[in-house]
């Protein structure tokens, strides 16, 4: 994911230049933007977990106060006598839905490099582990050093077991890593309220998102990560974008019924969407490999999925003479579901095989029969981070049975202007990569896996910038 920053770059070569087999310790205070206890916190609220006991101390920690160790050990007594599979399957949805619009891409950029360079990765944190352990799988991180929690035949008690790793200067942390790891880590990058953390690496880093001093210690600087809440130009780069889908879906219906062609009413409503839309919101598209838009249609465009303004990045992309592929509660969005529905999009169920067949059926006949192209998402499902989700096979057999090549759109940084839970637009630029066609002329249902395993390393090399 490119993040043009001179100091950025320089920390990436710094990785690049240590040995392999160096040791990266990373915390949650440097990965998150967000305090994960209370975030966990917010959830029991929201669903009435939450004991009346507890309920003034856990409102204030989500307003902002008391992430401390009484907190980390009000949220694991709330688990007690449940089931540890689903507790951990509630930290896996609240890290898609709101945690990972929390995690820093600078860090996530850093962490990147270290995996590359052959590194070992240790997160480091005071959540308990069944909070952390989603962010740490999306890393790749080797270890996960943090609070624990007492499990007795697959059911949580609700007590901690060993000590909470929180406390004012981050020693608890230090000293837990120095009883897990021989010798000193290489590199650890944490905030600035945990300099014995910091002090317990060689090259220490304080990640901040603002501009601080900490001593002799190194710093870099993150953006904001802003929450779900907007700034007013955020605000005003939204309304016009959606001012401009409404302009565009109108002039589109105008043209279409004089010329009485749906077609024409959908290509000049995606172009309008998507050039002017995105210009009001302040959103440039840097493209990569624009030529393979249109030397192989019709095709199977796939493409990795951050953002909701994918749609609208695709409109611009691929202009018009497409359709699409969307779970059926999209056909239920305002504005958005009707124009899915005016283009052709086939709202597939989710977990219904014969549905989703059923439902695809005519776009693979307008491919065949009228030279339409199909853009589907083989992840299924917005990704809580820049982490490629496993792919699907279903857009792989589309192209097999249409006949038509495939190929592959990889985005880098929507998820950077419109992040998972967030409503609003913030300006900047998308990087894209479109990939060569990919041939389907020899695939068969007996190799599917392996094409399907081809197409998804094409996006990972692409995604980490490796040849």
């Amino acid at each position: 994911m490119p993040l043009p920053s001179a100091e950025l770059d320089a920390r990436r070569a710094t990785v690049r230049a240590a040995p392999s087999g160096s040791v990266a310790v990373v915390d949650e205070t440097a990965l998150l933007d967000a305090s994960a206890v209370a975030a966990h916190a917010g959830e029991s609220l929201r669903s009435g977990r939450t004991s009346w006991r507890s309920l003034p101390a856990d409102i204030a920690l989500v307003a902002g106060a008391g992430d401390d160790e009484a907190a980390v050990r009000r949220l694991v007594a709330g688990w007690a006598g449940q089931d540890e599979d689903t507790v951990a399957r509630r930290a896996r949805v609240l890290h898609r839905d709101e945690l990972g619009a929390a995690l820093r891409p600078e860090l996530w950029s850093l962490v990147a490099e270290h995996r590359r360079a052959g590194h070992r990765v240790v997160v480091t944190g005071h959540a308990p582990r069944p909070v952390l352990a989603p962010l740490a799988e999306d890393l790749g991180a080797d270890e996960l050093v943090t609070t624990e929690v007492e499990v007795r035949d697959g059911t949580l008690t609700g007590e901690v077991a060993g000590p909470v790793l929180v406390d004012g200067d981050g020693s608890a942390k230090a000293a837990a890593l120095a009883a897990a790891h021989d010798g000193q880590p290489t590199f650890v990058y944490a905030g600035p309220s945990s300099p014995a953390l910091l002090d317990a690496g060689e090259r220490p880093l304080v990640v901040t998102p603002r501009a601080t001093t900490c001593g002799d210690r190194p710093v870099l600087t993150v953006a904001e990560r802003g929450g779900t809440l907007a700034t007013p130009g955020d605000v005003l780069r939204t309304a016009g974008f959606y001012g401009a889908l409404l302009g565009g879906a109108s002039a589109g219906a105008a043209v279409g019924l004089a010329r009485r062609s749906r077609r024409q009413m959908v290509d000049l409503a995606s172009s309008v969407t998507g050039d002017l839309g995105l210009a009001l919101a302040g959103i440039d598209v840097d493209v990569r490999g624009a030529e393979h838009l249109w030397s192989a249609r019709p095709c199977v465009f796939v493409f990795n999925h951050q953002s909701k303004l994918d749609v609208a990045l695709l409109m611009k992309l691929l202009r018009g003479g497409f359709t699409g592929v969307a779970k059926a509660e999209a056909a239920s969005i305002p504005l958005w579901g009707q124009m899915f529905s005016l283009a052709g999009v086939a709202f597939v169920e989710r977990g219904n095989a014969r549905q989703s067949k059923e439902a695809l059926e005519p776009a693979v006949r307008k491919m065949r029969d009228e030279g339409w192209s199909l853009a589907i998402a083989p992840e299924g499902t917005r990704s809580p981070t820049p982490r490629l989700g496993p792919f699907k096979k279903g857009a792989f057999h589309i192209a097999m049975q249409a006949g038509v090549p495939m190929v592959p759109i990889v985005i880098h940084d929507a998820g950077e202007v419109m992040w998972r839970g967030h409503q609003t637009l913030r300006g900047g630029t998308v990087h894209v990569d479109v990939l060569p066609p990919v041939d389907t002329s020899e695939w068969s249902v007996a190799t599917m896996n392996d094409h399907v395993a081809d197409v998804r390393a094409r996006f990972v090399a692409t995604l980490e910038g490796t040849p």
